[in-house]
C-alpha cells in the first residue's frame, strides 16, 4: 500500500467548512424552516441540543475528512476536477444511498431526504476539492 500523505490542517478546514455550510444550509435563509416543519421540530427543540449536536457533528466531519483524505492520497488525486469526481462518487455511492435507506425506514417526507442529500452533496464536494487541492 502506498504511503499515506495527509494534510491535517486541510482536514480541520474541511470539517469546519462543512459545519459552516450546514449552518447556512439549515438556516431560515435556505432550507431550515422547511426542514424543521417536515421533521416536526420546533426551533426551541433544536436550540436545546445545538451545542451537543455541533460538537458531535464536528468530530464526525473530521473523521469523514480524514478518511476522504486517505482515499484521495491512495488514489493519488491532486486536482480540483478529480477531487470533485471522487467526492461525487462518495456521495452517490455512500451518502445518498445510506440517506435513502434511512428516509425509507423513518417515513419522513421526501423533502427531508432531498434537503439532507443536497447538503451532503455540497459538503462532500467542498471537502474533497479542499483535500485534493491542498495535499
Amino acid at each position: 500500500m502506498p504511503e499515506l500523505q495527509i494534510n491535517y490542517l486541510a482536514i480541520g478546514v474541511a470539517a469546519l467548512a462543512t459545519i459552516i455550510i450546514g449552518m447556512i444550509w439549515y438556516s431560515p435563509l435556505m432550507f431550515g424552516s422547511l426542514w424543521l416543519e417536515a421533521n416536526g421540530y420546533s426551533p426551541e427543540q433544536m436550540r436545546e441540543t445545538a451545542g451537543r449536536n455541533l460538537i458531535v457533528s464536528l468530530c464526525c466531519y473530521a473523521i469523514m475528512a480524514f478518511v476522504l483524505a486517505a482515499l484521495i492520497s491512495y488514489a493519488n488525486v491532486s486536482t480540483v476536477l478529480h477531487g470533485a469526481i471522487l467526492g461525487f462518487m462518495v456521495w452517490i455511492g455512500f451518502l445518498a444511498t445510506l440517506g435513502m435507506t434511512a428516509y425509507l425506514v423513518h417515513e419522513k417526507p421526501l423533502s427531508v431526504y432531498l434537503i439532507d442529500a443536497g447538503y451532503q452533496l455540497v459538503y462532500v464536494l467542498v471537502m474533497s476539492v479542499t483535500l485534493a487541492s491542498w495535499r
